[in-house]
């Protein structure tokens, strides 16, 4: 058990206060037109961190729409995978968000977000404890800053 503390500890992400996220894009998109919006990010690279788009209805709670891995590889959520597409540009840290065939219903806002964990860190970890599985319990490790 020691052993486990001592590698979540060596391990575990460092919070870095420089960091920004911030998105940009339409402000009215008329229905059946496209939405395209930009995250533009500061103090990391796209390729350490999975980064989620999520959107809020008026009055509802927070809707996850989809995600782009470290690899560039994207997951969408069911209901909307038809019409949305998740790209980045690493060079200038850029996330995108194209929504086509705009509904009365897609209205809401719309935020882009940084994973909380350093993945390739969290990668390693996961590697030295499946290593000693069996040996230790392993519980799921998030570090929110």
């Amino acid at each position: 058990m020691a052993l486990l503390i001592l590698l979540l500890l060596l391990f575990s992400p460092i919070c870095v206060f420089s960091q920004t996220v911030q998105e940009s894009g339409s402000g009215l998109v008329r229905p059946s037109q496209q939405l395209s919006l930009t995250c533009t990010v500061s103090g990391f690279e796209l390729t350490s961190y999975y980064m989620h788009w999520i959107r809020q209805a008026p009055g509802k709670g927070l809707e996850w729409i989809g995600v782009i891995y470290t690899t560039g590889g994207t997951a969408y959520t069911d209901s909307l995978k038809s019409r949305i597409t998740i790209t980045r540009d690493t060079s200038k840290k850029q996330v995108y968000l194209q929504m086509t065939n705009m509904q009365t219903a897609d209205t809401g806002v719309y935020y882009c977000a940084r994973a909380s964990h350093y993945n390739k860190l969290m990668r390693r970890l996961y590697n030295i404890l499946y290593l000693h599985k069996g040996k230790y319990k392993t519980t799921r490790f998030i570090n929110k800053c």
